[in-house]
């Protein structure tokens, strides 16, 4: 009886209030809560089988499962997108528009930038990216600065790939 009362009312009780600050941040018009809700569900998963290891590869997934909360939130920030700009000083300013005295404009000003050393890093993407005109989406013009940002979108894209390749290979085994 008190293993039915656990699994049946406790359990979902403990359920929601864990779930409840996610469900209450949860937005549709953003792919960011997508991931958050993928995100905190393998944490879940993860600490559970990990914590439980009553399979011979409970820590290994649970192992595999935090690589792809930690790939979720490289995704989420944009990290491989904006990395780029770890290579550059930019100045922001906020100027007013002519005649919209209450909308102000973005103005950035390059200070230096040392994108030579990023795309060095990167050499295999930016070969990927010149050869293949549907990964320049930003265009090639302005070519130093253009084409880092479309390693970094490339590099984003790989990002996003190799986490649902590895959830496509795992997922099925990910149970206790």
């Amino acid at each position: 009886m008190l293993h039915k009362l656990n699994y049946y009312i406790i359990n979902p009780i403990k359920n929601l209030i864990r779930w409840f600050p996610i469900i209450w941040k949860d937005k549709d018009w953003d792919d960011h809560y997508i991931w958050e809700i993928l995100k905190t569900k393998l944490k879940h998963q993860s600490e559970y089988i990990g914590r439980r290891d009553h399979h011979t590869r409970a820590q290994y997934d649970a192992q595999r499962m935090m690589l792809c909360v930690r790939l979720i939130e490289k995704i989420q920030d944009e990290y491989y997108e904006i990395e780029y700009m770890d290579y550059t000083i930019d100045n922001f300013d906020w100027i007013e528009v002519e005649g919209q005295p209450e909308w102000k404009q973005l103005k950035i000003t390059n200070v230096s930038e040392n994108l030579d050393e990023y795309l060095n890093k990167h050499k295999s993407k930016v070969r990927k990216v010149l050869a293949d005109k549907k990964l320049q989406i930003f265009g090639l013009d302005d070519r130093k600065h253009k084409l880092a940002m479309n390693v970094g979108h490339y590099k984003q894209k790989q990002a996003q790939d190799i986490l649902f390749k590895l959830m496509n290979r795992d997922i099925r085994g990910w149970w206790d």
